[in-house]
Formats: C-alpha cells, sequence, structure tokens
C-alpha cells in the first residue's frame, strides 16, 4: 500500500483503488468504517450521495493484494466512546462484528499458507483463532448473529469457513454441547473445504453446470483436505471426520461414502448442514439468505435431521441477516442482526429512491417487516443505499440484550 500525504480530495476525484476517510461522525453514513477502500463504482456513487465537499486520501491500495486491512484502532475507538442509546450501541457492535471476522479470515487464510510448509505452525494458528471464536460466541449470555462480509460478491473459502464455523457454533452452543465439541465444530468448520486449494480453479469457480468429470474432482476435495490434514498427525479424529464427511446427508446420498444417520456424528452433522446453508450463498446460487432457508425446507428435508433444522431456522429468524425487506411503512430495508422479535429485526433503511438511508429498530418504532423482496424489485438507488451486491456471510454479535 503506496502512503500519500492525507489531503482533501473532491468527490469527482475519487477512483477505485484509493483508501478515503470520511469526514463524518460514524453514525452519519451507511458504511461501517470511516476510512473506506473504494473497491466499487456503488461505493463512489454513495459517498457522493453523503452531501460533503470532500473526502480525506489516505493513500492508494494496491488492487493485487489479497491481505484485508482494516482500521488498526476501531477496537479501541468501540472501547473508548462513551456510553450511548440503544442505537449507537447496536452500530458498535456491527462495527466490531465486522472487524472480527475480517481479521479471521486473515487468521484463516494463514492458517491455509501454513498447512503444507509448516502443519505445526499451522495448527497453533488455528487452534488460536478456534480460541477467539469461542470466546466471542460466550461473549454475551444469548448471542444473535450479524450480517458481515466483504465488498467483493464472491464469497472466499476462507469467508466461507468462518461463517459456516459461526452458525455451526450457534447451533451447538443451543444445544449445550461441550466446550470440547464446540472446538472440534469450529477447527472442523473452518478446514473443512481446504482440499479446495487442490481443486484448479477453472472448476471450483465455474459458473456454469460442471462436466461429470469435473464433478467427480470436485467431489474429491474432502479426501483431499482429509489427506492433508491427517499427515500432520496433529488434528484430532473428532475434527477430521467433520473435514471427510461435511457432505454427508442422513439419508445416504451424501459423499464421500454415503453414511446414514446413525453413523454420523453429531457435530458432523450439525457442520453439514451449516455448510448447506451457508454454500446457497457463498456459491451465489442463491442471493437471498430468506430463499436459501425455503431452499433446504423444500430439498433438503430429508437430507438433515429436522430437530437440526428447527435449531438453525431459530438462530437465523424469519428473516435471516442479509435478506431485503419491505418495511410496513413502505421503506426497504437489509436486515443487519437478528433480534428476540423475529418480524421486528434490526436493519438498514432507506425511501424506496435510496435516500434517508439509516439504521432503524423496529420494534421501538412499532414497525414490522411486510415481506421479503427481490433485488429486482428495487431502484438503482436502493440498490447502491442497501449494497445488494456484497456477499452474505455471518458472524456473532457481541451486543447485550
Amino acid at each position: 500500500m503506496a502512503k500519500v500525504p492525507q489531503r482533501k480530495l473532491l468527490l469527482s476525484e475519487i477512483q477505485l483503488g484509493m483508501r478515503v476517510k470520511l469526514p463524518l461522525s460514524w453514525t452519519n453514513h451507511p458504511f461501517l468504517f470511516n476510512r473506506v477502500d473504494i473497491s466499487s463504482a456503488a461505493q463512489i456513487e454513495m459517498i457522493r450521495g453523503l452531501g460533503v465537499p470532500y473526502v480525506l486520501l489516505l493513500s492508494e491500495l494496491n488492487p493485487a493484494s489479497e491481505v484485508v486491512e482494516e482500521d488498526e484502532n476501531v477496537e479501541d475507538e468501540i472501547a473508548a466512546e462513551p456510553e450511548r442509546d440503544l442505537k449507537a450501541d447496536t452500530r458498535k457492535a456491527i462495527r466490531l462484528s465486522q472487524k472480527r471476522f475480517l481479521e479471521n479470515v486473515n487468521n484463516c487464510r494463514n492458517v491455509f499458507g501454513k498447512i503444507v510448509s509448516d502443519p505445526e505452525g499451522a495448527y497453533r494458528l488455528s487452534a488460536a483463532l478456534v480460541e477467539d471464536l469461542l470466546s466471542h460466541l460466550q461473549e454475551v449470555e444469548k448471542p444473535f448473529l450479524t450480517l458481515v462480509g466483504m465488498d467483493d460478491s464472491d464469497v472466499s473459502v476462507t469467508q466461507h469457513g468462518v461463517s459456516v464455523a459461526v452458525l455451526a457454533m450457534m447451533m451447538g452452543h443451543a444445544l449445550d454441547l461441550s466446550p470440547r465439541e464446540l472446538r472440534d465444530i469450529a477447527l472442523g468448520s473452518l478446514l473443512h473445504d481446504i482440499g479446495k486449494l487442490k481443486v484448479p480453479d477453472v472448476i471450483r469457480r465455474k459458473r456454469g453446470a460442471l462436466t461429470p468429470h469435473e464433478a467427480n474432482y470436485l467431489q474429491m476435495h474432502p479426501n483431499f483436505a482429509y489427506d492433508m490434514l491427517n499427515r500432520s498427525g496433529l488434528f484430532p479424529k473428532e475434527v477430521l471426520h467433520i473435514v471427510l464427511h461435511h457432505h454427508e446427508f442422513i439419508d445416504g446420498s451424501g459423499f464421500p461414502d454415503g453414511l446414514t444417520d446413525h453413523k454420523i456424528p453429531i457435530t458432523t452433522q450439525i457442520v453439514s448442514l451449516a455448510n448447506d446453508y451457508d454454500q446457497q450463498l457463498s456459491g451465489q446460487q442463491i442471493s437471498s439468505p430468506q430463499v436459501a432457508l425455503g431452499y433446504l425446507f423444500k430439498n433438503r428435508a430429508t437430507k438433515h435431521a429436522e430437530s437440526l433444522i428447527a435449531i438453525l431456522v431459530k438462530i437465523l429468524g424469519i428473516y435471516p441477516p442479509g435478506t431485503i425487506v419491505r418495511l410496513s411503512d413502505d421503506s426497504v430495508a437489509k436486515v443487519m442482526m437478528t433480534t428476540k422479535e423475529v418480524s421486528q429485526p434490526q436493519v438498514w433503511a432507506c425511501k424506496e429512491d435510496g435516500s434517508e438511508a439509516s439504521l432503524r429498530f423496529l420494534s421501538d418504532e412499532g414497525v414490522t417487516v411486510q415481506k421479503a423482496i427481490k433485488a429486482e424489485e428495487l431502484s438503482e438507488g436502493a440498490i447502491r443505499t442497501l449494497q445488494v451486491d456484497k456477499g452474505v456471510s455471518f458472524y456473532f454479535s457481541s451486543l447485550q440484550t
């Protein structure tokens, strides 16, 4: 990243690849951080709609860099801010969840990078990452889910792994599983797709239907992952089972071994379900988290235990984070965080044209969600404001309720 002297930048001068700072309080703009890495034209349009005459240019970014960088002082800034009302606390919680998600995606990427060359180092890093996840899960008595993600619509293997770990750990927590079982679930989730590193990109990233040969090769990724991890002799057999069998279904129709329910431990069943759900989003087969939930009911009812699907539904709520909805006051919104009131989640809302964006607490306003809607039903302004094209991932909320 090339540092440049900080200077005022006219809105007409903003370009892709820049890092800029918004001259606004974090309560007065739709971004999660005041510092914004400009990676899309939609972000530029959103900044131009904020009514500010300039932004501060911080640096030029290296577009080829894969390392996720965020404001290093965010957690200190959050801790230092004085007590505020529920809206301010919620916004801080969303920012903190996003920061932690990005950090853990980077940590997971580091684990992947060491698994062959330095397996002991990879194991130590992965164990530390699991402890972070467990501490974040247990930070509040009743954890909820927060929408997190990156600017790209495509979700990486490591992003998917962290999101699956969060969903699976929430399910395990709801079932009162032991800390050891939660650790196995977390580690198995993080590493379950590491075998895809051995699958050619042309197959892994293909948008259209795979040929039979390509599909068979892709279905080998659990075996590739198991071999990579088992070779080190460091990972528990429970974790290896999750990695090898995260595509097994209780009706025996999964792979690689066609196991049925009595041969699949509860930890593996949980990760299989969390992966099946999140894969609908990370693979871009389905863009709406609510539609993905409906897909499970319609197409996966015999493949996962009914009791586990019920738990996942309870965790996600009627309108999971990332769902685009229409409110009873005719505003449109994106669900940001689940709450006790399933029909009144925390949302980022705007008018039909995308104006007057704000974080809203529906339970305080007496407003409810009328229905989930498709992106095609939104105006261009609303699409930009709600950042509909961003990928959907999940992280624990640190908000005390």
